[in-house]
């Protein structure tokens, strides 16, 4: 929740879905830049 936060601490949207859209965008942002730390291990021999 932390890290939601952190790309702003409001909700620029009125209407509820498009909150709701707001929210996925942010959540896929999050995941990006997790997907992009993550180290890709590979076999060796």
């Amino acid at each position: 929740m932390h890290c939601v936060k952190l790309l702003g601490q409001r909700l620029m949207a009125r209407d509820f879905d498009r909150q709701v859209a707001e929210l996925q965008v942010r959540i896929a942002i999050l995941n990006r830049y997790t997907a992009l730390g993550i180290p890709v291990t590979e076999a060796v021999g």
